[in-house]
């Protein structure tokens, strides 16, 4: 009888082992991970033509580095409203880096809205890509425990008062979805251009942003199937979702891209800015 019970435990145990194992292999990986598995792509890297050069040197950017949750530390680039304001931009750069390019579009943002604070976050720690191959390598070697240990970092830089919109391109773009949740209450504005949205409702609920998405109709991965699920979803979740679909391809906002759109540019901008102002008081 003994051996009979022991041998129906030993049984039961395996079955809950493997059951177990089961659930980690097949759990759905997460936005950002999906997104960073697209690196392996050959014709996702074949999209990505390499950035045309940009050269841009601010005289009011600033580097600083803060404490991150994790023990570490993280480098950002700050550009300081020039009167006291509760008011930041957390800005999330593409699948290259924190960049010129990022920079450039940074400070200009800065100078459109006014008196606001504005920190390129450096998901990287440090490295910048020249070629797609290496932004591939990149973007696959982020750990999201460390991504989101930079993004705790700043939003906690940023004070217990601060009012925070976050916006990314790309890579970005998904990220800045995903500070806006982390921003809990903070945030007040989400700005995503083509970047995987989050596809779990129970999390976005939880979302305290209004978000605004600038999305390519011609993106073979950010498609317009995605996209509609993610209006879906967010409808679900009964969240704001401010969409723009334009007739162009993935990485249309970005100058240093060879098949940058420079029509859809200015409007997705313009809307931009405009919902970030009615946000940012």
């Amino acid at each position: 009888m003994k051996k009979l019970i022991l041998l129906t435990l030993f049984i039961c145990l395996g079955v809950v082992s493997f059951a177990q194992r089961k659930v980690v292999c097949c759990s759905k990986p997460s936005a950002t991970r999906q997104f960073a598995m697209l690196a392996s792509s050959e014709n996702f890297r074949a999209a990505h033509k390499n950035p045309l050069p940009i050269h841009f040197q601010s005289t009011i950017g600033t580097a600083i580095t803060y404490k991150t949750p994790d023990g570490k530390e993280s480098t950002a680039y700050l550009l300081k409203a020039k009167k006291a304001t509760n008011n930041y931009i957390l800005v999330i750069h593409e699948w290259w880096g924190l960049n010129d390019f990022v920079k450039k579009e940074s400070e200009k943002i800065y100078n459109d809205l006014g008196n606001v604070n504005v920190i390129d976050l450096d998901l990287y720690d440090g490295k910048v890509a020249t070629t797609k191959e290496e932004a591939g390598k990149f973007m696959q070697a982020v750990n999201e425990d460390r991504a989101k240990a930079i993004i705790n970092g700043a939003i906690a830089y940023t004070g217990p008062k601060a009012h925070i919109a976050t916006i990314g391109w790309c890579f970005g773009g998904g990220w800045s979805l995903q500070t806006s949740l982390l921003a809990g209450k903070k945030a007040v504005a989400c700005v995503m251009y083509y970047g995987m949205p989050e596809q779990d409702v129970n999390r976005l609920k939880t979302l305290n942003a209004d978000v605004l998405g600038n999305f390519a109709n011609k993106d073979q991965w950010i498609n317009p199937k995605v996209v509609a699920k993610f209006d879906a979803d967010m409808k679900k979740a009964e969240k704001k979702l401010y969409l723009h679909q334009y007739d162009a391809d993935h990485g249309f906002a970005n100058p240093s891209n060879p098949i940058y759109d420079s029509n859809a540019t200015k409007d997705a901008y313009a809307n931009t800015i405009v919902f970030l102002k009615a946000r940012l008081k």
